[in-house]
């Protein structure tokens, strides 16, 4: 199989612009003319590995930031930005995309903030919101999503939040008995720590943040370094908010507590010492959480998380849903990429994990640019401590592309090279162009439909 060409000029001149380097400057440390430059940085040509090699001998860049991980997401959230019906005769081919999300990252970023304007004042048409064209805030992203695309296109790795959390883990008091000192260190700034059988999880009045014993060991302890990241890395977390430029102050609150939250999961599964466990036990997930003291769904997310330049994990897609199968929770550091809007692909194992509690299941799955996947499931319901406390029933889903299957505990006894084994999935039925799936709910982007009223198989229609 031919090598696939590497195409990076926006990286190439996002990296040239950090460094501060003309092109002429650039193209000398890089051994290259400058016209080679110039069409390397708009994709006209591809990087060769003679620069490859400079860009990390010169430079020290991490060479794996030059994949397609942002070119890849911007694709698929425009394909699905342009299965909207409102672009049926205009959606623009599959190459064309491409282009624009490489050579034109922020016109790519625009479109998507335009058209999701566009339907969020659709949607308040819809509802007769009297706010309709009278609210500035109409035209703007809603704050969750705002803090939700953040956190997608940093690949859900905030390096200075990271290395603040794995600095503070790293501390002799801090390996030896972690919640101690975390209570030490708000006692510190006058927070004392109290348990409590409370309905609340976590509660700060006067000076005491109370937890509650309802809740499972794993999230008292997550909830301890939670308030642990706003007592003691109240600056940092402000300097990296003032970084995001967040649209709205409600987008700037949640993102706040999503990095007090990023802390919290780094200091409970300190980076290197996580990476090294991860390996170790080939990823076994219920070791992991032994050992660190930590959820199934806690260890699952921070390896998806393993981002770090120079020293990176296993790249693992993840991926929370609930019983409707919306997803709650997603972020992928593969080439899958989920649906911005509505639920996962309903052949996907993770909507199974409901049925079996307790249990992993594993599929080996193909998406349809054919790049096949070893995908775990489990249910993780959180139940409320008590008889009259609902339970909050979700499924993770947790995944690698195949060629990374052998470091994972889960893929022993598993024939990965029979293709027979592999089970077809997609991503959004509006962007899946498979034609016989029998779970399509709506037909593909970019084909053709024959309607025969004589004639009826798994769907109602055919597809070109």
């Amino acid at each position: 199989m031919p090598t696939q060409k590497l195409y990076a000029g926006a990286k190439l001149r996002e990296t040239r612009s950090r460094l501060g380097l003309t092109q002429k400057a650039f193209a000398a440390k890089l051994g290259v003319s400058l016209p080679y430059l110039n069409q390397m940085e708009n994709n006209h040509r591809p990087v060769s590995a003679a620069v490859v090699l400079a860009l990390a001998g010169e430079f020290g860049l991490d060479v794996t930031e030059l994949s397609a991980g942002d070119a890849e997401r911007l694709v698929s959230d425009m394909r699905e930005a342009l299965a909207d019906p409102i672009f049926a005769d205009t959606a623009p081919p599959l190459a064309d995309l491409r282009l624009a999300a490489s050579n034109a990252p922020m016109l790519a970023r625009a479109f998507l903030g335009l058209h999701r304007a566009y339907r969020q004042s659709h949607e308040r048409l819809a509802s007769l919101d009297e706010a309709l064209g009278r609210d500035e805030t109409a035209t703007r992203a809603s704050p969750w999503e705002e803090v939700r695309d953040f956190f997608h296109y940093c690949d859900n790795y905030i390096d200075a939040v990271d290395r603040a959390a794995e600095r503070f883990a790293d501390t002799a008091e801090a390996r030896r008995a972690p919640e101690a000192r975390a209570r030490t260190l708000l006692a510190e700034r006058g927070i004392e720590v109290v348990l409590s059988d409370s309905a609340e999880i976590r509660l700060v009045t006067d000076g005491r943040l109370t937890l509650s014993t309802r809740a499972a060991p794993e999230t008292r302890r997550f909830q301890l370094l939670f308030q642990l990241a706003l007592a003691t890395q109240n600056e940092l977390l402000e300097a990296t908010l003032d970084l995001a430029r967040f649209q709205s102050d409600a987008a700037r609150s949640i993102a706040k507590i999503g990095l007090a939250n990023y802390f919290a999961g780094a200091a409970l599964l300190p980076y290197r010492a996580f990476l090294e466990a991860a390996e170790e036990t080939r990823h076994d997930l219920e070791r992991l959480a032994d050992r660190f003291g930590a959820s199934i769904e806690q260890v699952a997310h921070r390896l998806s998380t393993l981002q770090r330049p120079g020293q990176k994990g296993i790249p693992f897609f993840f991926v929370r849903v609930d019983q409707a199968g919306t997803i709650t929770k997603r972020h992928s550091a593969t080439r899958l990429q989920f649906a911005r809007f509505g639920g996962a692909c309903p052949l996907w194992n993770v909507h199974r994990a409901f049925e079996t509690p307790g249990r992993f299941l594993r599929q080996l799955a193909e998406t349809p640019d054919g790049v096949r996947y070893l995908c775990l499931a489990r249910d993780v319901s959180k139940h409320g401590g008590s008889f009259h406390a609902p339970v909050r029933r979700y499924a993770i889903g947790l995944g690698c592309e195949i060629s990374h299957a052998k470091g994972l505990v889960y893929a022993d006894d598993l024939d990965l090279t029979n293709a027979r084994a592999f089970e077809p999935i997609g991503i959004s039925c509006r962007i899946c162009e498979r034609k016989d799936c029998h779970q399509r709910s709506v037909p593909p982007l970019e084909r053709k439909l024959r309607v025969d009223p004589d004639r009826r198989g798994l769907l109602p229609y055919d597809i070109e």
